[in-house]
């Protein structure tokens, strides 16, 4: 509505007017949309709900519910199918085919010239990795598939013809009954760099306008660094497979992907069937890896628990973007993974300290034989460490030696720890714990006997978090001494740089150093 407000004859639209709901996922939204348009019938009230989907949420297993249930029960709903051919990445799968039965048609291929012909006019390049069809939209994006299930299907048109949506809008909301418009449009029109490369320009940071290159790129990231470890564990071992929500790119397994096609399953935005797909690679005898971003596992919770924990399956979730991701929002912050994979049995966590531990978490992981989850975050080093060599089940690490105050921390809080401690007069002592669960229970009662203050520091909620896993063993063991847990309180954290963020959490180095020294 803001982008529309006052062009090609849409009105002055008050926002406060319209309610806004945005769901985790477009795969969610119909769902979402449904029961407001329930909620606005059972108030017998009068107005239009909208819910806008990608073709790439076609992928999920929420869609076909809530489809079936708006068929079914005939609700007055508007959905409108946004189909650019890409999600994040690429779509794949049997639904994409789909689509592509409506864009052999007569009428799917006279619109698509009216598109590129307006596009040749502004001297844009259409780029050749459009052509590949994605999985979802193929086969489910035709009329019959909509109409069999009770609702309207008006399409396809060319979503980028504003006044040619104003009119098809204008007389559907009129109608009775669920409808879908299917819209076709350009990911990235208007700017040519993002139409070349939509997956680089779906989520990209600070760039140059005129030439579309990123200011600042790291040169090295754990998710580089996980990709590269898969490609040589991979080939000498050819039980190793990779699993991939759609997120081939974001999760380092591009050149993976190319080099060892057999090997690599991308299953779509599924998480729930990727986490079981993989139980059932497993039983088999293969070594799955999950590559997943910690805030899309969640959606796959139950399967965690029950095809994979329970029957102890030889499953690798390298879980992505755990902690803080910044400027993505309080959707994407992966700040509950540890708190929600703690409480399952079977389950084994470990996060590497530093980039070069990967390759070395990763070995140990796909041969455990058991289920693993390797928690790192996204980007590079905060401080230069040296890695570990060799893993030893459930052991921490002392990192640097110091007092009588001690740090144990995990993962990417390891090298903030030893930011901390150059800044503390104190001196702490600083602990890798690389193993969230199990805990090293040994090194722990020693720290008891010869510590007087422990800190426990996670970039994780503190509820079901480690330091709350350190405190519960304390407990039982009536050890309980001076101990904070350091971590994030019990909210939604929004979009922000992320040092802004640890800074208004009361985490940033200064924060922590004053309760050290003070």
């Amino acid at each position: 509505l803001r982008q529309l407000n006052g062009i090609s004859g849409f009105p002055k639209l008050k926002e406060s007017k319209y309610d806004f709901f945005e769901t985790g996922h477009s795969s969610t939204s119909i769902s979402a949309a449904l029961g407001m348009a329930r909620a606005r019938d059972l108030k017998k009230e009068n107005y239009n709900v909208i819910s806008v989907i990608g073709d790439g949420a076609l992928t999920g297993g929420m869609v076909y519910e809530a489809l079936n249930d708006v068929g079914y029960n005939k609700t007055n709903l508007i959905i409108i199918l946004n189909d650019n051919e890409m999600s994040i990445s690429s779509n794949v799968g049997g639904s994409s085919n789909c689509l592509n039965n409506v864009r052999i048609s007569s009428s799917y291929n006279k619109l698509k010239e009216r598109v590129h012909l307006k596009l040749s006019k502004r001297k844009y390049i259409e780029n050749k990795a459009y052509k590949l069809k994605q999985a979802i939209k193929s086969f489910f994006i035709t009329s019959s598939f909509f109409e069999d299930l009770g609702i309207r299907y008006v399409g396809p048109i060319d979503g980028h013809d504003i006044e040619e949506l104003d009119k098809v809008l204008r007389r559907v909301k009129k109608l009775k009954g669920p409808t879908v418009i299917h819209t076709i449009t350009k990911k990235g029109q208007g700017y040519l760099p993002a139409m070349k490369n939509p997956n680089k320009y779906h989520a990209v940071g600070p760039f140059n306008v005129k030439t579309g290159k990123v200011l600042q790129e790291n040169t090295n990231t754990y998710s580089k660094s996980f990709g590269k470890a898969m490609m040589g564990i991979t080939k000498e071992d050819k039980k190793v497979v990779a699993i991939t929500a759609a997120m081939t790119d974001g999760t380092g397994l591009k050149e993976y992907s190319k080099k060892y096609s057999n090997n690599f399953f991308d299953i779509g935005i599924a998480e729930e069937h990727g986490v079981t797909f993989a139980a059932g690679l497993a039983i088999s005898g293969l070594k799955p890896v999950f590559a997943v971003y910690s805030t899309f596992l969640q959606r796959a919770f139950d399967q965690i628990v029950h095809d994979v924990c329970i029957p102890n399956l030889n499953v690798t979730f390298a879980i992505d973007r755990a902690g803080l991701v910044g400027q993505d929002g309080k959707t994407h912050q992966g700040v509950f993974d540890l708190s929600y994979l703690s409480l399952i049995p079977n389950m084994t966590i470990v996060a590497p300290k530093c980039i070069d531990e990967m390759e070395t978490i990763l070995r140990y992981a796909v041969n455990a034989n058991k289920p693993v989850a390797i928690r790192y975050p996204r980007g590079g080093d905060l401080y230069k460490l040296k890695p570990l060599k060799k893993i030893k089940e459930g052991k921490w690490e002392i990192v640097s030696k110091g007092n009588k105050t001690i740090i144990l921390a995990t993962g990417k809080m390891v090298g903030y720890a030893m930011c901390i401690k150059d800044r503390c007069k104190s001196n702490p002592t600083v602990i890798n714990a690389c193993f969230v669960k199990p805990l090293d229970y040994n090194m722990l009662d020693n720290i008891v006997d010869n510590y007087d203050n422990i800190i426990t520091l996670e970039d994780n909620n503190i509820i079901g978090g480690f330091g709350n896993q350190v405190l519960l063993y304390l407990n039982k063991k009536g050890k309980n001494k001076n101990i904070k847990i350091i971590g994030f309180d019990d909210k939604f954290i929004d979009h922000g740089k992320v040092d802004e963020l640890l800074s208004n959490e009361n985490m940033s180095i200064d924060d922590i150093v004053n309760i050290i020294d003070n």
